[in-house]
Parts: structure tokens; sequence; C-alpha cells
């Protein structure tokens, strides 16, 4: 029984020192990017050792990438809570809304949240193999974008509304990186969503009148 709590408090502080690095890791990953920190400063900022880092995730690479696909999966349980809430009757602009809003919410936040979406933008573009297990929720991010696309766009198929979330997904992530990304922080929530939901939803849209 003694040998088992021990053995509990030793999993709990393991847990407790995993979770304080990435949550320094995070905050400096989102001022200065994956090649803007080093070792000495998150386990600083952690108040461990530096072997700690080798010890719970074998290189400051991957603690760099795990805590990237752990803000990437909030990022994309977010857009799933808002696909997920529309109705059927759901119009363009409102799954354009819906998809872009934890981005727009970014923009408007600006600081830490714009950083980290702009560090994980920049590693989308080529992401580690591991990360092979988000491909669920991208999927179903896009199933649900097309279940709302279906409907308004009846024409086209079912391919190449996919390809077109895809896009509107590699969209929001360029105006992460852009100077156009800029601009729009510097903006109001309102003014954000009035510029940018159109755009998105031209992306849903495409040629729908040829389609048709």
């Amino acid at each position: 029984m003694i040998r088992a709590e021990k053995t509990d408090l030793r999993r709990k502080a393991g847990q407790r020192t995993q979770d304080g690095l990435q949550t320094a890791a995070l905050e400096l990953l989102a001022h200065r990017g994956q090649e803007g920190v080093t070792l000495r400063e998150i386990t600083d900022r952690a108040g461990v050792n530096v072997a700690a880092v080798s010890y719970h995730f074998g290189s400051l690479k991957a603690l760099c990438e795990t805590t990237i696909e752990h803000a990437l999966e909030r990022y994309l349980d977010a857009q799933l809570l808002e696909l997920n809430a529309l109705g059927s009757t759901a119009a363009l602009d409102d799954l354009a809304a819906a998809f872009a809003r934890p981005m727009m919410r970014a923009l408007a936040a600006c600081g830490q949240d714009l950083a980290m979406m702009r560090t994980m933008a920049r590693v989308c573009i080529n992401p580690p193999q591991r990360w092979g297990r988000l491909d669920s929720k991208f999927d179903q991010s896009r199933r649900g974008a097309v279940r709302v696309l279906a409907p308004n766009l009846p024409g086209v198929d079912e391919q190449e509304l996919i390809f077109r979330t895809r896009c509107a997904a590699g969209l929001l992530n360029w105006l992460a990186l852009s100077p156009i990304g800029t601009e729009l922080a510097a903006m109001s929530a309102e003014q954000i969503e009035r510029q940018l939901v159109p755009v998105v939803a031209g992306t849903f849209r495409g040629n729908a009148t040829a389609a048709r």
C-alpha cells in the first residue's frame, strides 16, 4: 500500500514537472518561435533542472513540438465546438465565421495568443510525423465544414468541398504569418470579422455559379 502511494506521488510529481515545462515552453514559443528558445530559459522559467527535459521529453525539440501539438489540439477542439454548433440551415457566411472564429479571437487578442498561433502556423507547413494522432480531428473539422457546404453547394462533389476546406485552413495559417494578419490584429473584433468572414466564405464558395 505504501509503495503504491509513493508510486502515485512520483507520477503526480512527474506530471507537474511536464506540465510546468510545457507551460514555460508555450510562453517562450509564443514570443520567439521554435528557433528562439533555449533549454536553459525553459527550465529556469519552469523551476526545474535541465535534465528534466531529457527525462520527460527526450530533447528540447521534442518538448517544443509536443507543446505546439497540444496548442494545435486546443485550437482544433475550439474549431470543432464552433462547427458542431451550426444548425442544418447554416449559410456559408455562418460556416466561415465558425471555421475562422478561433483565429479571429487570436487576432483580436494579439499578444501571446496571436504569437502562439503564428508559431503553430509555421510548424503546420511541415508537421512532425507523430502529429498523425491529430488526423482524426482534422478529419472531423473537414466533415463538419462539408456538412454545411453540401446543402449550400449542391453542384459540388465531396472531394472538391474537402479541397476548399483545406484551402480555407491554409488561408488562415497564411494570415497568421502575413503582414495582412498584422493589419487585421490592429482592428477591433467586429472589424476583423467583417473583413475576414467574406474572404473565407469566398474560399468555400469557389466558382459556385459554374458548379451549378
